[in-house]
């Protein structure tokens, strides 16, 4: 006799019911009652924690930013297409995460560590909430170690130190990504791990970025984290925190790392457009009353820490985007007296072609020479003082007159150190280098040089070190020094390197 289908699933179904375990489960639930712009109002979730991830029914996600008696603001970290009101809410008692660990290095993924390159699932350690507190004052060390940038007007007059916050400041298209790509660029060679870090840049512009470091040859011990300006808003808001919480899962190993947050300026416009979307009480400008606190928090930690934790460092270069100029301006002056120290891009020196466009006279890094590697800070010696003068005395003689002797002496020095500082963008100097062209500066070898062929002396330095001052250039690699002897022939390879531009009597 065949066998019924019908009583075989009422038989099957009956012994499921008689295995299970009956009981009740207690869930959060909430119901949204407004959407739109990438935040979501929500009512019924009482116990929520602030930063709370949220669970939308149809598989959206969101963390909660404002707290109020009766709702909750949650900020989305997806698309709201899919989001309507009614739909139900759901806390789930834990804060935004991301990945962290060595699984993340060569990889280009967002601020949740979703890969975006194509290269599969990533491989993490584990996983580290993107707000954590900053090191206390005892668990850290002294800035003294330098961090070289490659770049030559930056590691001469603004030296960096591991550990230390330097702000890049400057209007529009002057060049701060390139002069934070190039420090990055520069750490080949080095033991730092680089975090590049995009907020709401355009597509375009990360592309770049992106292909500027795969060319450098590091793109291997380099993070990427994108937030593009067509990514959520919740994205671009976390973005900066979850860059910091990769680059301190190295520094807490007692590794050194580099992080580039690109850049502050639209990571406020954002958290002022998430603060009004939510009725926070506007202040300045429209921005909320804690916008100088969330750079604060984030940027303090940044730290050297001390030997008893492994000795560790995690170096900040912020990038903030100034309108005409304008360094008193809300945001620029908020991260000026967070950081520990600016270089300041100037939109006319940029125009006029030097490049870097560092305004000398405006940047600074209030922990200077500290951290400058000692050979270079003899060689540089007074570089920056005869370089000021040079550009004050420039001024003068623009209404006319002969200058003597002297003043025309220190003009023509002053063109040499200008046209020293000048460098194309990503080509890193390394200390050698830095080094050499800093001798042939202030040992005036290239006084007898024209201005115009400057340049092609300076692009030609590494090249003529390598051929007849390579055991040098490896000494100073090594061991960031320099006898007598050894400098006695550098300065000669440089001499007769510096003849060849000299214009014959």
């Amino acid at each position: 006799m065949p066998r019924d289908p019908e009583t075989d699933w009422l038989s099957a179904a009956q012994q499921t019911l008689d295995t299970m375990t009956l009981s009740p489960r207690a869930a959060h639930r909430g119901r949204v009652e407004e959407i739109g712009d990438g935040v979501a109002m929500i009512s019924g979730l009482r116990d929520v924690g602030l930063d709370e991830v949220l669970h939308f029914s149809g598989g959206q996600t969101g963390f909660a930013r404002v707290l109020d008696p009766d709702q909750i603001g949650c900020v989305l970290l997806d698309g709201t297409t899919q989001v309507e009101a009614g739909d139900a809410v759901y806390g789930t008692g834990t804060v935004v995460d991301v990945p962290v660990g060595a699984g993340l290095l060569g990889r280009i993924v967002d601020p949740l560590g979703r890969p975006l390159d194509g290269k599969g699932a990533i491989t993490a350690d584990t996983r580290m909430p993107i707000e954590r507190a900053a090191p206390a004052i005892i668990d850290r060390d002294l800035v003294t170690e330098p961090v070289q940038t490659g770049v030559v007007v930056v590691d001469t007059l603004f030296p960096l130190g591991r550990g230390q916050r330097e702000l890049i400041v400057g209007d529009h298209s002057t060049g701060k990504t390139t002069l934070a790509i190039d420090a990055i660029m520069a750490q080949a060679h080095s033991d730092m791990i680089c975090v590049y870090v995009a907020i709401g840049q355009k597509s375009s512009s990360v592309r770049r970025a992106i292909t500027a470091l795969q060319t450098a040859g590091n793109f291997d011990r380099c993070i990427v984290v994108v937030a593009s300006a067509a990514s959520a808003p919740g994205l671009q808001w976390i973005a900066p925190y979850a860059g910091m919480t990769m680059a301190e899962h190295f520094r807490d190993a007692g590794q050194h790392a580099l992080i580039v947050i690109d850049d502050l300026s639209k990571h406020a416009a954002t958290h002022r457009e998430i603060a009004l979307l939510t009725r926070q009480s506007p202040g300045r400008e429209a921005y909320p009353g804690d916008v100088f606190y969330i750079h604060a928090r984030l940027l303090e930690r940044a730290a050297k820490l001390s030997a008893a934790l492994g000795g560790g460092s995690l170096t900040a270069l912020p990038i903030a985007e100034t309108v005409a100029g304008n360094l008193s301006d809300y945001i620029p002056t908020n991260l000026i007296s967070i950081t520990d120290g600016q270089i300041v891009l100037d939109a006319a020196l940029f125009h006029q072609g030097q490049k870097p466009a560092v305004d000398a006279g405006l940047s600074v890094s209030r922990v200077g020479g500290k951290t400058q590697a000692k050979l270079l800070r003899t060689a540089a010696g007074t570089l920056r003082l005869d370089y000021a003068q040079f550009l004050e005395l420039e001024v003068f003689t623009r209404f006319g007159g002969m200058p003597d002797g002297r003043v025309r002496s220190q003009l023509t020095r002053g063109a040499r150190i200008r046209e020293a500082l000048r460098q194309d963008q990503h080509t890193p100097f390394r200390l050698a280098d830095e080094v050499a062209l800093m001798m042939a500066v202030q040992a005036g070898l290239l006084d007898a040089v024209p201005t115009s062929a400057v340049a092609a002396f300076r692009a030609g330095v590494p090249a003529r070190l390598d051929q007849q001052a390579a055991a040098q250039v490896q000494t100073i690699t090594d061991t960031s020094t320099l006898d007598d002897t050894g400098h006695a022939h550098l300065l000669d390879v440089l001499n007769a390197y510096a003849e060849t531009f000299a214009v014959q009597p």
